[in-house]
This record gives C-alpha cells, sequence and structure tokens, in this order.
C-alpha cells in the first residue's frame, strides 16, 4: 500500500561551508545554536555537524570536505558557501524510494547508504527536484 504521506517532515536543511570549526562557532555565538553532533564521513568525503534549533528537533546540517575531490568541495568551489540540500525525514527510505522510483523521479543511489548518525539516506537528482538536492532521511532507530 502506498503511504499517503511520503514525507514525515524537515529533517535538516544542509549548508557547504569551507571550514567547519568557524562555521559551528559562528553559528553558536551569532544565533545561540548548539553543536548536538559531529562526525566525519569518509564516503561522503566531509567532516559534519548537526546543530540543534533551540529545543526544537529542527536542525542545521554544517557540511565541511575532507578533500579537493569531495562533493562539498567541488559545490563550494561552483557556488560557494551556502545551503546545499533540503533534507526531509522519512519512516521507510525504502518504500519511499520505490513510490517516487515509480513515479519518474531519479534517485542519485540504488540503494540507501549510511548518513549521519547511523540513518540511512538518497538523494533525488536536483533536475527532478527544481533544482534543489533534496535528501531523503530515515534516522537511526
Amino acid at each position: 500500500m502506498v503511504p499517503t504521506h511520503l514525507l514525515l517532515g524537515i529533517d535538516h536543511v544542509g549548508i557547504a561551508v569551507p571550514d567547519l570549526d568557524e562555521a559551528i562557532e559562528f553559528y553558536a555565538t551569532t544565533f545561540g545554536l548548539r553543536c548536538v553532533h559531529e562526525e566525519v564521513n569518509e564516503e561522503q568525503g566531509v567532516r559534519e555537524a548537526m546543530l540543534a534549533v533551540g529545543d526544537s528537533d529542527h536542525r542545521i546540517q554544517l557540511l565541511a570536505p575532507l578533500t579537493p575531490e569531495s562533493t562539498i568541495a567541488t559545490f563550494l568551489e561552483h557556488k560557494g558557501q551556502g545551503i546545499q540540500q533540503l533534507a526531509y525525514r522519512v519512516s521507510d527510505i525504502v518504500e519511499v524510494s520505490a513510490v517516487l522510483r515509480d513515479r519518474g523521479v531519479r534517485l542519485l543511489y540504488d540503494a540507501p547508504r549510511r548518513g549521519t548518525a547511523n540513518s540511512l539516506v538518497n538523494f533525488i537528482h536536483p533536475k527532478d527536484a527544481g533544482g534543489i538536492l533534496v535528501e531523503l532521511v530515515e534516522p537511526a532507530i
């Protein structure tokens, strides 16, 4: 059965930054956001941090490149620092991916991959989402 609502809500907004530590400091001192998670994702070539917005479950993800060849490094080179992705939370990424494919939407990965904090992720091709890189996130339990 196809779920009525594929998306549970906005999981986070991803922002590409050249220096993660400087960006964390800026968001903490300027907006009062606090870093609730930080990790290195070798597969995606990024060092990342999740910042909490107030007492809500809303998050800002800061992404800094590990290497000059990473996707984030390429993004920074071509577009500069700024919003890189919009991520939606889903309950079953495999099911949502199948429904989207049936609807003609292209996904970047054949199968979900590990994302931040052991979540499962996939991405909708920007050409199928109005020029926006959309991430689908099934949080780890």
